[in-house]
């Protein structure tokens, strides 16, 4: 994956002067870039950028030293908003394509390859945002596959977490059937068990009638 980051030597039309600070941050700021000092170049760039709110080449600069830190989302937003400056047709370009990069690597792969289109618009001839668009649309297939999968992953899990309850829940049913089938007594059993109980009910009846004759029949000694 090719990116094309530099520092920028912008040329544009106004009626306005860099002030001397500006031109003084900026300048520390490239040396501090070349360097590999990003975090300084960036601090540069943008004091620059306070000095002169209209600083395409302090915002630039600064962008690109945000990328370099690996501070894509901030840097994206400052590529961004030099896309809706006016500006020449190059910068434009160059703007959106690093725009582009910087959403490439937060995988933001459909957002990326609109601004490598638009920077194509721009610059018809540029290879390596040619190159960039080509790598971001394999890229969004792969994902866009990815996602599929762990869809029909997630569909499984989900079938198989369902049919897991189910079974568990079928289970449950067997074994309530089976202990209701054992507490449940059947017509022979419980007739069997009447016929006990009626049995053992007439025989406690015959024993006290039995124990109750006997205490009619003891004879009474009288007294002469």
């Amino acid at each position: 994956m090719k990116f094309k980051f530099i520092l920028a030597i912008i040329f544009f039309s106004s009626i306005s002067s860099f002030s001397q600070e500006e031109k003084k941050y900026i300048h520390e700021g490239n040396k501090n870039y070349e360097k590999g000092k990003f975090d300084e170049a960036e601090k540069n760039y943008r004091k620059a950028v306070e000095k002169n709110n209209n600083s395409l080449k302090g915002s630039f600069n600064m962008a690109d030293a945000l990328y370099k830190e690996g501070k894509y989302p901030e840097a994206a937003g400052v590529f961004e908003s030099i896309t809706g400056k006016k500006t020449s047709s190059d910068t434009l370009a160059r703007a959106y394509h690093n725009l582009g990069n910087s959403l490439l690597r937060q995988k933001k792969y459909e957002e990326s390859i609109n601004a490598y289109k638009k920077a194509l618009k721009s610059n018809p001839d540029d290879e390596e945002t040619r190159y960039n668009l080509a790598y971001s649309l394999q890229m969004l297939k792969k994902q866009q596959q990815q996602q599929k999968q762990n869809q029909q992953q997630q569909q499984k899990q989900n079938q198989q977490q369902n049919q897991n309850q189910n079974d568990q829940k079928k289970d449950q049913n067997d074994k309530d059937k089976q202990q209701q089938a054992k507490n449940k007594i059947s017509p022979e059993d419980a007739k069997r068990l009447l016929e006990a109980l009626n049995n053992d009910e007439k025989k406690t009846q015959e024993k006290l009638k039995k124990e109750k004759t006997k205490g009619d029949k003891k004879e009474i000694e009288k007294d002469w």
